[in-house]
């Protein structure tokens, strides 16, 4: 058959070009690899906080604060001249019953980290002098019923109440993960599919964009080949590439990162791989358009950064209504979500027949374009 032929001169080809089948399957989890490194290691946020003039308990609680270190410094003055010499990031100075606090504010994560660190210090200190206020009235009450029931003479011996009651124990459970579960876990299977999505569309963009370029395509197009029998080809022998690419990066990615998948590995490659189709289907309908590789990679920014920001990296909850109707558009977005929901809810392919279904109308409306944008290339 013609498409067979065609898929395996583009096979040939693409087993050729050592430095795009690296592209294809070394790069993804390269990134993939430093990202988890960069996230993770960037979970906590160190801050330096100088203080005049609070009391030895609330220093004491500020400074058992993880990622918390504290400077106690004599004047303000001397904390003021620290702060610009960005040895602290904040000073907290006691006035009268209140607190003046400065931020140096250069970081709003460290910012953010301070208030929450000084007000779970405060209440600790609160807590503490209830607790000895508590203390206190426990022992009133304890001699107040002894002297009863030395008056009263009675036999019975009274139970006095403790003095101090156990603190309750915290269990905390996870439906998913474990207390060492990051934001980068969060956003791993979203990253995962945006990957396959940018290198499977580069890469057969800059191929068909060769190919026409070359004359290839004006060569093939003069023969009584059908356009879609080229269209077909070209999906077929990416297509076959794709597959390994996806198998690849979600076997790689998981085992190596180690993520904990609640649902089935299989389904994720199903899912990645139906958007490693689209991609291609993306990428061919594209080069169509450019005359030059430059002209394609002007495509990027146009098509490939959308789908980090409505794919669900940023929660779309938080944005306006208007901007969140844009995700509807977006492929990467069923894919992130379905991947999502088999990771981390262990959900199967049947639950996620709405992804799926909105994945394969993308696919079979670009392929439509396709042979109909090829129209344009054959000469009558």
């Amino acid at each position: 058959m013609r498409i067979i032929a065609i898929t395996n001169r583009v096979l040939k080809e693409l087993m050729r070009d050592k430095r795009t089948l690296a592209l294809m399957f070394l790069a993804p989890i390269l990134i993939l690899v430093l990202m988890s490194f960069i996230f993770n290691n960037s979970g906590t946020t160190n801050v330096k906080v100088g203080t005049v003039g609070i009391s030895h308990e609330l220093n004491q609680n500020l400074n058992t604060i993880k990622h918390v270190k504290i400077h106690q410094y004599d004047s303000e003055k001397t904390a003021k001249i620290a702060l610009k010499a960005e040895k602290t990031d904040t000073i907290i100075e006691k006035d009268g019953n209140n607190f003046n606090i400065t931020y140096a504010n250069t970081d709003a994560t460290k910012t953010a980290t301070t208030k929450m660190a000084f007000k779970n210090a405060v209440t600790v200190n609160n807590i503490k002098q209830l607790k000895k206020h508590l203390e206190q009235s426990n022992r009133a009450l304890n001699e107040l019923q002894t002297k009863l029931a030395l008056v009263t003479k009675k036999s019975v011996k009274t139970k006095s109440m403790p003095a101090t009651q156990a603190s309750p124990k915290i269990k905390n459970h996870y439906v998913y993960g474990d207390a060492n579960t990051s934001f980068f876990d969060k956003i791993l299977p979203i990253l995962m599919g945006f990957f396959v999505f940018f290198f499977v569309f580069l890469v057969s963009g800059m191929a068909l964009l060769k190919e026409r370029t070359s004359g290839t395509l004006d060569r093939l197009l003069a023969t009584p080949v059908k356009r879609s029998e080229i269209v077909f080809g070209y999906m077929l022998s990416y297509g076959i590439i794709a597959i390994l690419q996806t198998i690849v990066i979600v076997l790689v990615t998981i085992g190596l990162l180690g993520v904990e998948v609640v649902g089935n590995i299989g389904s994720i490659i199903v899912i990645n791989l139906l958007l490693a189709l689209v991609a291609l289907a993306f990428g061919i309908l594209l080069s169509t358009f450019a005359h030059s590789e430059f002209q394609m990679m002007q495509f990027i920014p146009i098509v490939i950064v959308p789908q980090v920001f409505f794919a669900g990296i940023i929660p779309l909850d938080t944005m306006a209504d208007w901007v969140q109707k844009i995700s509807y558009i977006i492929p990467l977005k069923y894919a992130g979500d379905a991947v999502s929901n088999i990771i981390m809810r262990g959900a199967r392919l049947s639950a996620l027949g709405g992804d799926i279904g909105v994945l394969l109308i993308f696919l079979v409306i670009l392929t439509i374009l396709n042979i109909v944008g090829l129209k344009r290339y054959r000469k009558v």
